[in-house]
């Protein structure tokens, strides 16, 4: 499965990587070292996760991050 992120607003972009997880909110920020508060603060668009964030989640998970020049 493939996501463009700039289809998507960040806060969509953080909701569909837990979902792939098929982890809960409080179980996904544990495995993370985060909070569930955490998680549900960067999935309602109140808090801003980093890059560093991203790619932990992405090493976790076995997803890719790929940057593209048009």
């Amino acid at each position: 499965m493939k996501v463009v992120a700039n289809d998507y607003e960040e806060k969509d972009v953080m909701k569909i990587l837990r979902e792939w997880s098929g982890e809960k909110q409080p179980e996904f920020g544990k495995n993370l070292g985060l909070s569930g508060m955490t998680i549900q603060g960067y999935e309602r668009g109140v808090r801003r996760y980093t890059f560093e964030t991203m790619m932990k989640i992405a090493k976790k998970y076995g997803y890719t991050v790929t940057i593209e020049k048009k």
